[in-house]
């Protein structure tokens, strides 16, 4: 059912009885700053109701307490559930919201049933308390928790890495530094100060690679070798690992490719991969030495790492291609166009759409691993500042995690941890209860 715009109040109500009663109200909408008691205006505009009853086209409204108020708005809102949502309900009936939100994790107290977060809450301002309706935790689902919060960074987090044998958490943001944190104390160890926008960061064994503007930063953290990596045109915006080879995606549309010179110690450009018209975005190895590139022109390319040659074009988005992953013999995609899409090989040796899955807002990233039970549990990262967690293949929705801006990446880590990096700058840390196996993850992605 649509929600039907309401009509224009014809007669102004008496002013009497009104707070504030000195300036003209605007109708009789009430001041929605004064409803969480934070209007400082004297006169305001709005209402400021004191009495008991609100005169609105003959009818009249009680008004006791704005808890009143919020439960007629959420009645409201129920009765215009369209039969689609009332659908997608039944594939998400397995979350419920954390009752009892901990320390950890900023909770509150228990709040009403819903998968959206109070946006007051966020900036503190929410007068209502445990009878807010909206969620006062940063998630909700089972099965997982917030461990930490971990924040430094002045702009959006680009990239997170764990390097093999290293106790530091790596990420990189837009503020252009790299900052190292502590796994033990979650305190910041170093920053670098890389002079330039961090476009992605990304780890293989003892070298950690980070992409920038016309080149990739190599640090090996065993020898501490420092090298650059030149040959990118623009922003380094995705970076993978085949076949030995640190793969960059440029702003140009152009895949570049190095491999490491045992005796000199130096990479060396093994090659470039061009086909993309705009800026590629995001890469994956998959089986068979299969590298998946995903464009702003809207389209996926699938290269052959031994010959760097492209294969194939999937054509199956309308928007940015914002992430790829791969999942056993599927390759999944998700874009701005609201589409996840799975892909699977055919006959012919070419990829098919075998199932759509629409959100309601664009997708920005995807990560994949399996949970104690080994089934697989996707993350997706939308543009309405949260990321589902789906169990796959049924796309039950296991969970939610909610940021105060969207979710750009999300790094799988070791002992049930992974992570997520905000356009805040903030890197949250989070535990699944019981341990999932990554160790037997099909699931890579980027």
């Amino acid at each position: 059912m649509d929600i039907k715009a309401a009509r224009r109040v014809s007669q102004r109500p008496s002013r009497a009885g009104y707070g504030w009663n000195h300036a003209p109200t605007h109708g009789n909408i009430i001041c929605k700053f004064w409803l969480a008691g934070n209007c400082s205006r004297n006169p305001c505009r709005f209402l400021h109701p004191q009495s008991n009853a609100l005169i609105s086209h003959g009818k009249t409204w009680n008004r006791s307490s704005s808890k009143d108020y919020c439960n007629s708005q959420r009645k409201q809102k129920a009765s215009s559930v369209s039969l689609d949502d009332e659908c997608h309900d039944s594939q998400r009936k397995r979350i419920r919201p954390n009752d009892a939100p901990t320390a950890a994790n900023g909770g509150s107290g228990t709040q009403g049933q819903g998968k959206k977060i109070c946006e007051y809450w966020i900036t503190g301002n929410c007068v209502h308390g445990k009878k807010c309706h909206y969620l006062h935790s940063w998630y909700c689902g089972d099965g997982f928790t917030l461990v930490t919060q971990l924040e430094g960074h002045k702009k959006g987090v680009t990239g997170i890495a764990l390097p093999s044998g290293s106790d530091k958490l790596y990420t990189g943001g837009r503020d252009g530094t790299v900052r190292l944190w502590n796994c033990h104390t979650g305190q910041c160890a170093a920053v670098v100060d890389i002079g330039a926008e961090v476009g992605s960061l990304i780890s293989e064994g003892p070298w950690v690679f980070v992409g920038v503007p016309n080149s990739v930063k190599a640090w090996n953290i065993e020898t501490n070798a420092d090298l650059s990596l030149s040959g990118p045109v623009g922003q380094v915006y995705a970076m993978a690992m085949g076949d030995n080879m640190p793969l960059a995606g440029a702003q140009d549309g152009v895949i570049w490719a190095w491999k490491l010179n045992i005796e000199t110690s130096l990479f060396e450009v093994a090659g470039c991969m061009k086909g993309h018209s705009l800026a590629v975005v995001s890469l994956v190895v998959g089986a068979n030495n299969r590298l998946y590139s995903g464009s702003m022109d809207n389209t996926i390319r699938v290269w052959d790492l031994d010959t760097l040659q492209c294969i194939h074009t999937l054509n199956g988005h309308t928007n940015v291609v914002m992430s790829v992953l791969c999942w056993d013999q599927f390759l999944l995609s998700c874009s701005l166009d609201r589409m996840l899409k799975v892909w699977v090989a055919t006959e012919r040796g070419d990829l098919d759409v075998t199932y759509t899955h629409q959100e309601e807002d664009g997708m920005l990233a995807l990560c994949g691993i399996h949970d104690a039970e080994a089934k697989p549990i996707l993350f997706c990262s939308c543009n309405d500042k949260s990321v589902r967690l789906y169990e796959l293949p049924s796309f039950i929705e296991r969970g939610r995690i909610f940021a105060r801006k969207e979710v750009r990446t999300v790094q799988v880590g070791s002992g049930g941890l992974f992570f997520t990096g905000d356009d805040t700058g903030r890197v949250s840390v989070w535990r699944f209860l019981v341990e999932p196996n990554a160790a037997s993850s099909s699931l890579t992605s980027t």
